[in-house]
């Protein structure tokens, strides 16, 4: 089994926002003896790691070097890698920066992988599909049919395309996560999640501001996302870790789309409030680069085995704003 206590697993953005969440979860199955790689810079992230329980840190910078150079099958062999260090930032300007962080780091890591027969598994990204006119499917074949709306999502497709051509991408686990939600986000920045910046505008101003609608086809607010609980985003990364016969891209979302209007909703009802919401224009350089509808078709996760039933919005919201939030709380705290 790869989750068990003997297993020895790398996490690559093991101090974010979803790798610590993964973390916590390895923690929950008796997991312990973990690498944890990333690069912890200026901010809070840190804190995601104090209740956690794990046996090495490398830095990001140096883990490609650390890495074992023989054949992978003595003491410092990995069982798994699940690699989810990454510039996430879909405002991101800095080309080469992407293209090394996300694409060619990616490849030596995975390289090294199939090379020592490690399970490999990696986030790509749900902006992989752009605007969604060929859908966003995980069963697609031409990868190159898809438009990245931004470098952050190229970068992501880059690799795809690259896995798929060297015939990789049958042997590894790619992993488009939709709209990701909850504990441990709270370093990311303009990043963070809609509910945990409207937690923070509801306690300082009463209310929540959301985008207008700049297209006639959509009432204001009532845009349309496929919001995942980090939860239950975890759980189906450890689910496909360890289906070894799982190989390809897969879809990670609830399967269910929501307007941004029903998590405004859940957030106040969470908090015992009255809706308030106040729509504000999208700024200009976001609007060509906006998504209006994104839903994920999870049947092929749940081909693979994947039975859990997700949770829904208002509890998971709930979940999130009353054991969380309310009192500055993470994972395992």
């Amino acid at each position: 089994m790869l989750l068990s206590p003997e297993s020895r697993i790398l996490v690559t953005g093991g101090a974010g926002f979803i790798g610590s969440a993964v973390v916590w979860e390895l923690n929950q199955r008796g997991c312990e003896n973990i690498v944890i790689s990333d690069r912890l810079g200026t901010d809070e992230k840190w804190r995601n790691l104090v209740p956690l329980r794990y046996a090495d840190y490398v830095d990001g910078l140096d883990l490609l070097a650390a890495l074992p150079k023989g054949s992978g099958h003595g003491p410092d062999r990995f069982d798994l890698i699940i690699h989810l260090g990454a510039c996430s930032a879909t405002t991101e300007k800095d080309s080469d920066y992407l293209m090394r962080n996300n694409f060619d780091y990616t490849r030596q890591l995975c390289q090294w992988a199939l090379a020592h027969e490690t399970r490999f598994v990696y986030a790509s990204s749900a902006a992989t599909y752009g605007d969604g006119a060929h859908g966003m499917d995980d069963r697609l074949q031409d990868l190159s049919l898809l438009r990245p709306l931004n470098m952050y999502g190229y970068s992501k497709h880059l690799f795809d395309q690259y896995a798929a051509r060297q015939g990789w991408l049958e042997k590894i686990v790619g992993l488009k996560y939709f709209n990701v939600y909850g504990p441990n986000e709270d370093h990311k920045s303009d990043m963070r999640s809609v509910v945990h910046k409207a937690w923070g505008q509801i306690r300082s101003t009463g209310r929540i501001q959301l985008f207008r609608s700049h297209r006639p086809d959509y009432e204001d607010g009532k845009q349309q996302r496929d919001f995942l609980y980090v939860k239950d985003a975890i759980r189906m990364t450890l689910h496909l870790a360890e289906t070894q016969n799982a190989g390809g891209l897969f879809n990670l979302g609830s399967g269910v789309p929501h307007t941004w209007v029903d998590l405004a909703e859940a957030i106040f009802a969470a908090a015992d409030l009255a809706p308030d919401i106040e729509f504000v224009d999208m700024p200009e350089h976001l609007r060509a680069k906006y998504q209006y509808f994104t839903c994920a078709d999870i049947s092929k996760l749940r081909s693979t085995g994947y039975q859990a039933e997700l949770t829904g919005l208002r509890e998971a919201v709930r979940d999130y704003v009353v054991n969380y939030l309310a009192d500055d709380r993470r994972l395992g705290d």
